[in-house]
């Protein structure tokens, strides 16, 4: 998806006919805070991930793929990182899950 984790909240609420406030109750979160995190303004909770995908009946692995690609896609954006950085972060995720028993 090339839309901001915020955004395809959005998209997910107004596809599903939910108010900011309807959403924000089924997540345990505040409508001002959920309409900051649509537009951007503050980074959604990881945290609330399963409610988000159990509201909308997401599959849950789906749905980290696009909260956690919006962060590292950020950060990269921020600090003017080339892409070879996610090559580089697959081998270290591979190398980790080899660490494990």
């Amino acid at each position: 998806m090339e839309a901001s984790f915020g955004e395809y909240i959005r998209k997910l609420r107004t596809q599903n006919g939910l108010t900011l406030t309807q959403l924000g109750a089924k997540l345990g979160i505040d409508s001002g805070a959920l309409s900051k995190i649509e537009t951007g303004k503050k980074q959604f909770d990881e945290k609330c991930l399963k409610s988000l995908a159990n509201t909308f009946n997401l599959d849950i692995q789906n749905l980290k793929v696009e909260y956690f690609s919006d962060l590292f896609a950020k950060k990269m954006y921020a600090n003017n990182c080339p892409t070879e950085t996610l090559i580089v972060a697959e081998k270290k995720v591979n190398y980790l899950k080899k660490q494990q028993y």
